[in-house]
């Protein structure tokens, strides 16, 4: 099977499934709307995608008899008592900054380049966003 390309928002409508399925399966689909073209993506695999392109850099360290987690470049940390308790303060964190971004952020000079990660936090649960934030062996 082929890309599937539509032309306009009315012809992908009318192909619905068509361009899901394409989607789901891998292909190329796209939807063209005024002078843009956008993507149709199955999400699991842009997930997974980002999840290797994307990599954490998370810091977490001992300190003050707790631990602090952070990744260098972000203004993103979370401290807690134990080391699980301060990778899921690290969740909360990672979240409200995906919602920063969608809200206000993504034009910033300094944060427009996190698109990418956005997407990572926002398509994955905890345990997806656990996993790419210590590795899947914790």
């Amino acid at each position: 099977m082929s890309a599937v390309h539509y032309e306009s928002y009315t012809e992908a409508r009318s192909h619905l499934k068509d361009l899901l399925d394409a989607a789901e399966q891998g292909r190329v689909a796209t939807v063209r709307r005024d002078a843009g073209r956008a993507a149709v993506v199955d999400v699991e695999r842009l997930r997974h995608f980002l999840s290797t392109v994307c990599v954490s850099r998370a810091q977490v360290v001992a300190e003050g008899g707790g631990w602090s987690a952070f990744i260098p470049g972000l203004p993103v940390a979370a401290d807690g008592a134990t080391f699980d308790e301060a990778i899921g303060e690290m969740l909360d964190a990672l979240r409200e900054y995906a919602e920063d971004w969608q809200e206000r952020l993504q034009g910033a000079p300094n944060h427009r380049d996190n698109w990418g990660l956005v997407q990572l936090i926002s398509l994955s649960d905890d345990d997806q966003l656990r996993d790419w934030l210590v590795g899947a062996a914790r």
